[in-house]
């Protein structure tokens, strides 16, 4: 069987013709014939041409329907990826709750969104409005904000593990950090404002840094939302 390198793989993506080619565990399968990879895309993210070792540990299905499809080749020894092994706690929640393999971070992640999303609205309402009731509301989306920013960082931190084995991917890495700094400050805000309820009655200092906080939740939310997209959706690169 022909021996591929990750170059060669890599032109067998399904585009201008190209067969459709995948590899799993050092072995290459040409999964043309299957209409879930036309186009050379398999549920708008994974990529024909490409290892997918890890990519498969997430999937809602085993490996072997892969045996479906001929082998066409193999990986390079000296190119070919290291053998991956899903972490032992990781491999017995997967076996005792199969349903975790449908990973319930992108429904989590909604939550929070729409709550510190919703936070800065109100907060503009409220300037625009003088309503009391706009102010209150602000103070109750960031609450419930940080709690589900919390229950999201802790699903996504499930799904770093199941998708990627923990490994220090760019987009990832980028959204646990941000992640952090948009619940800290969503925390400094709903203390603040906890502490000091008419802290926006009379503009001041305090009042000023609540605001900063309030209103930096929003660009903070869009960029984590960004990179999770990216994760997902990848954007093809001239």
């Amino acid at each position: 069987m022909k021996a591929f390198t990750p170059e060669e793989l890599s032109e067998f993506n399904g585009e201008s013709g190209n067969a459709i080619y995948v590899a799993y565990k050092g072995k290459v399968y040409d999964v043309s014939e299957s209409r879930r990879w036309r186009g050379g895309t398999h549920m708008k993210r994974h990529k024909a041409g490409n290892e997918l070792s890890t990519e498969i540990l997430a999937a809602p299905h085993d490996a072997d329907v892969l045996e479906r499809f001929p082998q066409v080749g193999v990986m390079k020894t000296d190119a070919a990826e290291e053998e991956v092994e899903v972490p032992v706690f990781l491999a017995r929640l997967l076996e005792k709750v199969p349903m975790l393999r449908r990973h319930p971070h992108p429904m989590t992640v909604h939550f929070p969104i729409a709550f510190m999303c919703a936070a800065t609205v109100f907060a503009l309402l409220y300037l625009f409005t003088g309503l009391k009731a706009f102010d209150t509301t602000v103070f109750h989306c960031l609450g419930a904000g940080v709690l589900f920013a919390l229950v999201a960082m802790g699903t996504g931190w499930y799904t770093w593990w199941l998708n990627y084995l923990a490994k220090p991917v760019r987009a990832v890495q980028i959204k646990k950090r941000l992640s952090v700094v948009l619940t800290v400050s969503a925390a400094m805000a709903f203390i603040l404002r906890a502490a000091v309820p008419d802290i926006l009655i009379d503009l001041r200092v305090l009042s000023i840094i609540y605001l900063l906080l309030v209103f930096s939740v929003f660009p903070l939310v869009t960029a984590i939302g960004w990179f999770g997209a990216a994760l997902t959706f990848p954007v093809e690169k001239e």
